[in-house]
């Protein structure tokens, strides 16, 4: 991550709904990276928005009875107010109706146009309303639904015009294989290649105003309004000035990072290049796309639900636990699981029990047995010299994990520094130091648990800002002291504790009683059966089961998207798998018979419903299903071209 500048984008959210979940969680990773990066005194530069084009829109506002605009309006509001509840500090929030949007977006389609880059041509195919994408004859099932969402699909036949995105298939290829940073993570750069091995068709960026009002009319056919699409990734660049303002575009293009969610991969990584390479910019230098939340093993939607409301869960637990949950328990580029039992868990374990336990015994020593002054450490024996290492330690961790996108495990690195100071507690027992009246001992004790304290606030500011603002008030810190939280003077150990008075205040995190959440039902007591005459087991043949034990088993397809050897395992290869909508690491012990560039991209069967084990180290989340005779070994795949998720029995 280049400390020269960092400019970050979330995609701009429709406006036909309100904010979940899924919108809440890419905008507070940009503001925790953009917090970071501003740590590390890198320029930065935060861009979200709203998409507030498109037939999606149009359509939400006829169920209303309000205009289109009334409707964009009315829900941006809850977008802007959330991005304040969740104190989102952005540097600009742009609204495709804005007038220096619109009026960049035509000026490319003019220019495109102009060069022959843009024409007009019948086109013949299906369209899905809810994506707002069309789609040819080939992706299309018996069914007729989209092979994105799974709904109905409507038959168009109708005049409009394309952009020649056909003639930059192969510029685009090698641009991604020579790039491996283009495109993060690596499998989503196999699933962009692996779309690109089907020729690439020209892409219409036009709808007709007889079926589509809403939207931007193009410049040079007044009947026609440009392809949200089009239109709504062109705000990556109008939102920094380009045709607007050239020095300040050009002190932020390229992007550092545009985060995307995965189900909109192909339009940023086929769509926006190629659009890019036409206008004749730079390619941003990184597409992240992260997983989905999941309740369990199923993906949020309103039809089943099991949406999460970020308002709520603010509302009950405070925003700070929330924008913790999220950044702590999301591997980036997976799928996480989402339930609210998993919330108080994680939230008593790391929060209340292990960070607020500690701040809690370090004021209250200080405040009864030095006034509440932090005193002037003396010499360090072997259990200062071990908590500060392990404090130290999580300061160099979480840079890395910056760069290396792995916000998780930097957190999981300063939590080991929490548990390091209240382990360091329990060794130095500073109680039993006031008792013997070893004041030396005591000092050093009680300022080197304040200063591990210090500095993981600094640490954990970008994702809890107000709880750790709390946490240095708390520790006497004022002023330009308060507001210092530079990762970088974390590695200068100057003590600027010493002689500061420290505060007494309510417990950082209240714990929550599980049993208490509403939203946890606990199913009712089922009525006792009546005793029955035990049924005669009936003996199996040996090796023999049942039908029912068959049905025990859950096999599924599962498309490989990477493999690597597993380090010191000669037979094992570690794949990252996707099974339906869910991503999951697999051990298997076929690296004798294949190798990772071999099997990329295969169909092939999994146990799905497998206990998972380590091997090696290594977690793996089912089983691969292999024939093997003598020394020769397949893995069981599926004919032809088949999707990932499906039953297999």
């Amino acid at each position: 991550m280049s400390q020269e500048k960092f400019y970050i984008t979330t995609p701009i959210y429709y406006v036909n709904d309100k904010p979940h979940i899924g919108h809440a969680y890419t905008t507070i990773l940009a503001d925790v990276l953009a917090r970071y990066n501003r740590s590390l005194d890198a320029p930065t530069f935060f861009l979200t928005g709203t998409d507030e084009h498109g037939q999606k829109v149009q359509k939400a506002a006829e169920a209303k009875g309000i205009s289109p605009l009334e409707q964009c309006n009315d829900t941006v509001i809850r977008f802007q107010e959330l991005w304040r509840e969740l104190e989102i500090t952005n540097d600009k929030f742009i609204r495709t109706t804005d007038g220096a949007h619109k009026k960049v977006v035509q000026e490319i389609l003019q220019d495109l146009f102009d060069r022959d880059l843009i024409y007009k041509d019948e086109y013949s195919g299906y369209y899905c309303v809810p994506c707002e994408r069309f789609f040819t004859e080939k992706d299309i099932d018996e069914n007729k639904c989209c092979p994105e969402c799974q709904r109905d699909i409507q038959e168009i036949v109708e005049s409009n015009y394309f952009f020649r995105m056909s003639q930059y298939q192969e510029w685009l290829i090698d641009y991604i294989k020579t790039n491996p940073e283009f495109i993060q993570p690596a499998f989503r750069a196999n699933e962009t290649l692996g779309f690109l091995k089907q020729p690439l068709g020209d892409l219409c960026i036009s709808r007709p105003k007889s079926r589509l009002s809403w939207g931007i009319e193009l410049p040079f056919d007044n009947d026609y309004v440009c392809y949200v699409w089009f239109d709504a990734l062109i705000n990556y660049i109008s939102g920094v000035g380009f045709n607007q303002n050239d020095e300040q575009f050009k002190k932020w293009w390229p992007a550092s990072y545009h985060l995307i969610g995965k189900d909109i991969l192909t339009t940023h990584t086929v769509y926006w290049p190629t659009m890019m390479k036409a206008i004749g910019i730079e390619l941003p230098r990184t597409i992240y796309a992260h997983g989905w939340w999941l309740t369990g093993r199923d993906k949020m939607s309103k039809s089943l639900g099991n949406v999460v409301n970020p308002m709520e869960m603010i509302q009950k637990y405070g925003v700070d636990s929330f924008r913790y949950f999220l950044m702590a328990e999301m591997t980036l580029g997976q799928d996480a699981s989402f339930t609210e039992e998993a919330f108080v868990n994680r939230y008593n374990s790391d929060l209340a029990n292990d960070l607020g336990n500690l701040l809690s015994r370090v004021v209250k020593m200080n405040l009864r047995h030095r006034d509440g002054l932090i005193p002037q450490p003396n010499a360090y024996t072997k259990a200062e010299k071990t908590l500060m290492a392990a404090v130290d330690n999580a300061v160099e961790e979480m840079e890395k994990a910056i760069v290396d996108m792995r916000l998780n495990q930097g957190i999981d690195h300063v939590m080991n520094a929490v548990r390091a100071g209240n382990r360091y507690m329990e060794q130095t027992a500073p109680w039993t130091l006031a008792k013997k009246g070893d004041n030396e001992r005591l000092d050093t004790v009680l300022y080197c648990a304040a200063e591990a304290l210090r500095k993981v606030s600094v640490l954990l500011h970008p994702v809890m800002p107000g709880k750790m603002a709390d946490l240095r008030k708390a520790l006497g810190l004022s002023g330009e002291k308060l507001d210092n939280c530079h990762i970088g003077d974390l590695k200068k150990n100057d003590n600027i504790l010493s002689g500061l008075e420290m505060n007494d205040i309510d417990a950082l995190f209240l714990r929550v009683k599980l049993e208490e959440i509403e939203a946890i039902k606990l199913e009712p007591p089922k009525p006792a059966k009546k005793k029955q005459k035990a049924e005669k087991k009936v003996e199996l043949p040996e090796g023999v089961i049942t039908i029912d034990d068959f049905f025990k088993t859950e096999l599924r397809t599962a498309k490989i998207l990477e493999a690597e050897k597993v380090k010191g395992a000669d037979k094992l290869l570690k794949l990252q798998i996707e099974v339906g909508d869910e991503q999951r690491q697999l051990i298997a012990g076929i690296a004798e018979f294949y190798s990772p560039e071999d099997i990329i991209g295969k169909v092939v069967v999994v146990v799905a419903n497998l206990k998972p084990a380590k091997i090696r180290g290594v977690e793996s989340q089912g089983m691969l299903l292999a024939a093997k005779t003598g020394k020769d070994l397949k893995i069981v795949t599926v004919d032809g071209e088949f999707p990932s998720g499906a039953t297999v029995g």
